[in-house]
């Protein structure tokens, strides 16, 4: 099979469309024909292992020292075709429309992938294509988990710092669907498809600091980590919250002061996937709650393109690849 392999840290140029073998699924696997994928931040950091000081080393330590050697195929979430299952697989059949994250497993950038049955994996929502359903698990996951932390109620003052990446497209909308008062952050180019999936207010944060204005809040979800941590805190209501998807070492100590001293919380962590929240994704999308938005398709061989524009900041939502078979539709 077509994957596009990782052989080094480095910039895009590392990635290398070449022939691999073929997986075979075990007794408690699905293997799944991928029709689309993903090029997320993530993906991104990890290829040229720009991270944080404090996560780089354990990164390393799971991945490789000097080179990739546990994760050789990146991607971390896609939509295909149950072509097999291992002979202990109850939840799926060949022929199902899947949509998956794969998590530290990664593997996207590929013909196939096989995934434990009981992973990340549910059924491709029914109205959506397999381009759009591989956009929802990342940024649909990781918004779900960040925003349940907080528990909006219907009338609350919510601004998303970084609203128009794929975890901030995706906190947008369901920050709405939770009857919140939304403001999206973001740069000029952003702004007209923030407003499309329903943001009440969007900022420019090229021409203003929402930090200066004086409005307070009573969420300030904090996907990108680049504001002012102080101005942040300032600008939230005497019982607000501050909520970092992105949290720095330094960030965590503040926040942790900051907690101890006033009524304003300051909250963060790593997103846990779960099967039963993908499948409530699927049921939001389904019910017209909920979309992806798509701001580039590239195919298969021009990942590291896809990369090269990821790597710029200025994509709108998710940028998609396209995995061609002979009898794709």
């Amino acid at each position: 099979m077509k994957a596009v392999v990782w052989t080094k840290y480095g910039s895009p140029d590392v990635l290398q469309l070449k022939d691999v073998e073929k997986p075979v699924p075990k007794d408690n696997e699905v293997l799944i024909r991928i029709y689309a994928a993903t090029v997320t931040a993530g993906d991104c950091e990890l290829r040229s292992l720009k991270f944080p000081l404090g996560l780089r080393l354990p990164m390393q330590l799971y991945v490789g020292l000097r080179k990739p050697r546990r994760v050789t195929i990146l991607g971390q979430e896609l939509a295909g075709e149950i072509e097999s299952a291992g002979k202990d697989v109850k939840l799926f059949r060949k022929g199902d429309q899947v949509f998956a994250a794969t998590g530290f497993v990664f593997g996207a950038y590929a013909d196939y992938v096989c995934l434990p049955e009981k992973g990340v994996v549910a059924k491709k929502p029914a109205n959506m294509s397999y381009e759009e359903a591989a956009a929802v698990p990342t940024g649909g996951l990781n918004a779900l988990y960040f925003l349940r932390k907080v528990n909006i109620q219907s009338g609350q003052k919510v601004l998303i710092n970084g609203a128009g990446g794929s975890i901030g497209t995706f906190a947008t909308q369901l920050a709405k669907s939770f009857g919140a008062e939304v403001t999206a952050v973001d740069s000029t180019r952003k702004l007209e498809m923030l407003r499309s999936i329903g943001a009440d207010h969007v900022i420019d944060y090229t021409q203003e600091d929402f930090t200066k204005r004086g409005e307070a809040f009573d969420v300030i979800f904090d996907v990108v980590g680049k504001s002012s941590f102080s101005g942040c805190i300032r600008s939230l209501k005497e019982k607000g919250i501050y909520l970092s998807a992105n949290p720095s070492l330094s960030r965590g100590i503040r926040g942790l002061w900051t907690s101890m001293r006033s009524g304003k919380k300051v909250m963060g962590g790593v997103a846990s996937y779960e099967a039963e929240d993908l499948v409530l994704l699927k049921e939001l999308i389904e019910a017209g709650k909920i979309s992806s938005e798509i701001d580039r398709r590239y195919p298969l061989e021009e990942t590291a393109e896809a990369h090269r524009y990821v790597d710029t900041g200025q994509k709108k939502g998710n940028v998609v690849i396209i995995v061609e078979h002979d009898n794709f539709l």
